[in-house]
């Protein structure tokens, strides 16, 4: 989920309405909960949730139904970060007999419901926007060999097009880019928001690691062994502290790398952002209590 989220602009959350499955989901340590915290601090600005198994005997279209769960889930995704108003929006569906996914669903189904249907909704989101004319940067997800080495991964910034030079970031290895790849289909360009394979000239794939960065040769990324960061806490496992010595997995776009905490600089406040030196540990009890928690730099 987080590997895909982190190439996401978008989210579908889908719940069931059937009853106790939402409640399962919903509570402390649920899925749903989960999700939608790790979608937020992973960048998708945007939610779609989509509450499925509205013809369910235990629902069968109810609108009081549909209500609760809307308003249950409306304080947490505030909780989390999102706009409600401006950046999510609820809307009833069946995935089984594909009711509202995409045409709208007859007024005897549910005479209630006049909105758009599932894909009506995914249609009429604004994608944000990026600079198609930036320096090209390209998160390498995965690698393997196929007539030369190909890499995928999702356009960040600039664009790219068959002839291509580039670097392979950090190891500085000059590339060339023999074909471009947007979903089967070979294509001469591809722009930011795009996720593509590029077959690359000039490197092996045993030279690659997921989480290097293709990227122009004219302005680069920058390679750094240190960097300060700012973390939300969203939860801590039982009996947890976070502290000096905690050992974590760290995700950065496609990195996955195992990480120890070295020395917690600031604690920030989550209402007026101001800073103060943070000299004790969080604890798990802190923390639960504190949800979503103050932001912590290391």
């Amino acid at each position: 989920m987080i590997s895909g989220a982190s190439q996401a602009d978008i989210g579908v959350l889908v719940i069931s309405a059937r009853k106790g499955e939402f409640e399962t989901g919903y509570e402390r340590g649920g899925q749903t909960r989960e999700h939608v915290q790790l979608a937020k601090t992973l960048g998708v600005s945007k939610l779609l949730v989509v509450v499925n198994k509205m013809d369910d005997p235990t629902v069968n279209w109810s609108k009081e139904r549909y209500d609760e769960i809307e308003s249950k889930m409306i304080p947490f995704l505030k909780l989390s970060g999102y706009n409600v108003k401006k950046d999510v929006q609820f809307l009833p569906i069946s995935g089984l007999l594909g009711t509202n996914m995409k045409t709208r669903m007859d007024n005897a189904i549910c005479p209630w419901w006049n909105g758009p249907c599932l894909f009506e909704a995914l249609d009429a989101i604004e994608v944000p926007p990026r600079d198609p004319k930036g320096p090209f940067r390209m998160p390498i997800i995965d690698k393997f060999k196929d007539m030369g080495t190909v890499v995928m991964g999702k356009v960040e910034s600039g664009s790219v097009t068959e002839g291509d030079s580039l670097l392979v970031m950090p190891n500085k290895t000059q590339v060339k880019v023999l074909a471009v790849y947007c979903d089967e289909n070979k294509a001469r360009y591809a722009g930011p928001g795009e996720n593509v394979r590029i077959r690359l000239s000039g490197i092996d794939d045993e030279d690659i690691l997921s989480g290097f960065v293709l990227s122009s040769i004219a302005r680069p990324i920058a390679a750094v062994n240190e960097f300060d960061a700012q973390l939300q806490i969203l939860e801590l496992l039982d009996n947890a502290i976070f502290t000096a010595g905690y050992k974590a997995v760290l995700h950065i776009h496609s990195v996955v790398e195992e990480c120890e905490i070295v020395q917690l600089l600031q604690q920030i406040d989550p209402k007026d952002k101001e800073t103060y030196e943070k000299e004790s540990p969080l604890c798990e009890e802190w923390c639960h209590s504190c949800l979503p928690c103050s932001g912590i730099r290391i």
